[in-house]
């Protein structure tokens, strides 16, 4: 059975991975030099994430350029939807706050 999103997404690797990837493209060596991470373990992290339809790859050359796919986040921000309200209300009162001091 494959695992779920949250399950892809709870690696705290594979988060970092799709954060960089939110900045651009990104070939696998860049990961590795971002990351402290061997290219084996890199590659490991892209196939499940690749897996999960997060990301998507292409050819370049010799290279491969992995690319972030955000549609499959629907599902997780449909699913944070009703805890929104949890924290809207602090992010409101340290606005309100901010305006206050300035």
């Amino acid at each position: 059975m494959a695992p779920s999103l949250f399950d892809v997404i709870s690696d705290p690797a594979r988060r970092r991975i799709l954060t960089l990837l939110a900045t651009g493209e990104r070939t696998a060596g860049d990961l590795v030099a971002a990351l402290p991470m061997s290219q084996p373990g890199v590659s490991k992290h892209l196939k499940v994430l690749r897996d999960a339809g997060l990301v998507s790859v292409r050819a370049d050359a010799q290279r491969r350029v992995y690319a972030l796919r955000a549609a499959p986040l629907t599902e997780v921000d449909n699913w944070l939807q009703p805890f929104r309200h949890l924290w809207a209300d602090k992010l409101d009162a340290l606005d309100r706050h901010l305006d206050y001091e300035a």
